[in-house]
């Protein structure tokens, strides 16, 4: 596989002109996106907890849900991604939110990070599963990040495990839908086509085993389209749970924590789920189990789709 295609398929992905306004309204759709993201602002807000983190840099930041998050409590964050919509989307958030000020805008890969120095940012975030679009540079990447890191590297990518379970269910979106009468186009879409969805399912026992022993999500197929003028989902690389901290431990960083957001949620039925979340205190109380649940380690690699780690550079590192 020629390594320049993870870039040009995600560049064309991420930058329909549709994708930064999708992205905005997630939380607004579906229940996984509440309770990953909620999991994912307690790391931030724990992270500033310690104090002395006045820089960040948020790689593939997306429509701004953590960068503007950051610069509302004063840090100065390097809002950094590959798709213009999605840099437009959260200028207009940012500016909404009145931290223009606290935040810069780079459209840019993470394959190429040369231009920032090491240690450069207190704080480097990479959340929902851009590093593993970078398939085959994964383990580069994140190297990067790391170099560019001086104190808290917070990461998520896809899990494999956590995947796995997708190719036996063709309809796990459609568990997660927040309300059955939206108008929100892709919720609109998973809802229509549930019935055809379960009709044309065969469960695949090959594609699951080559899955779980190569952690790949496309390939040629979405080289294919690309080359038809296409605009396919980006190939993805899912890491097992031990793969994701070797690499961490081998790069030098310390106190590696990890967790899977959404493996309690992924079991409790859509019925359930949509109950829950009408109700404040029990969506409040909800998340808040969500969030002691999913940090467990025998369940982590169940998280829905990301299994996220939080690591430290050591006193070392810093001081060279």
């Amino acid at each position: 596989m020629d390594k320049s295609y993870s870039q040009k398929i995600s560049e064309r992905q991420w930058n329909l002109p549709d994708k930064g306004e999708m992205e905005s309204r997630r939380e607004e759709t579906f229940i996984d996106d509440i309770v990953q993201k909620d999991h994912l602002e307690r790391q931030v807000l724990e992270t500033l907890e310690g104090g002395g983190i006045r820089t960040a840099f948020d790689g593939g930041a997306g429509s701004g849900r953590f960068s503007i998050l950051l610069a509302k409590r004063g840090v100065k964050v390097t809002h950094f991604d590959i798709s213009a919509p999605m840099i437009a989307r959260a200028k207009e958030l940012a500016e909404e939110a009145g931290v223009l000020e606290n935040m810069d805008f780079v459209q840019g890969a993470l394959e190429d990070l040369s231009a920032y120095s090491d240690g450069q940012f207190d704080l480097v975030l990479s959340f929902d599963a851009p590093v593993s679009y970078t398939y085959p540079n994964q383990e580069k990447v994140i190297g990067e990040l790391a170099r560019i890191c001086g104190k808290k590297l917070l990461l998520s990518v896809s899990s494999r495990l956590g995947t796995l379970p997708y190719l036996s269910n063709p309809i796990q979106k459609s568990q997660f839908v927040l309300d059955d009468s939206t108008a929100d186009p892709f919720a609109r879409w998973c809802i229509d086509h549930k019935r055809e969805m379960t009709e044309g399912f065969h469960f695949d026992i090959g594609a699951a085993r080559r899955l779980m022993r190569d952690g790949l999500m496309g390939g040629e197929a979405e080289i294919a389209e690309y080359e038809r003028g296409g605009a396919p989902w980006c190939i993805t690389y899912g890491f097992m749970p031990g793969e994701l901290m070797g690499i961490l431990e081998r790069l030098g960083l310390r106190d590696v924590k990890m967790s899977g957001p959404g493996a309690f949620a992924r079991t409790v039925p859509h019925e359930i789920l949509q109950k829950i979340m009408a109700d404040p205190k029990e969506k409040r109380d909800f998340l808040d189990f969500c969030y002691e649940y999913d940090q467990n380690p025998y369940v982590l690699g169940m998280g829905k789709d990301n299994l996220f780690a939080s690591a430290e550079k050591s006193l070392k590192q810093k001081e060279t």
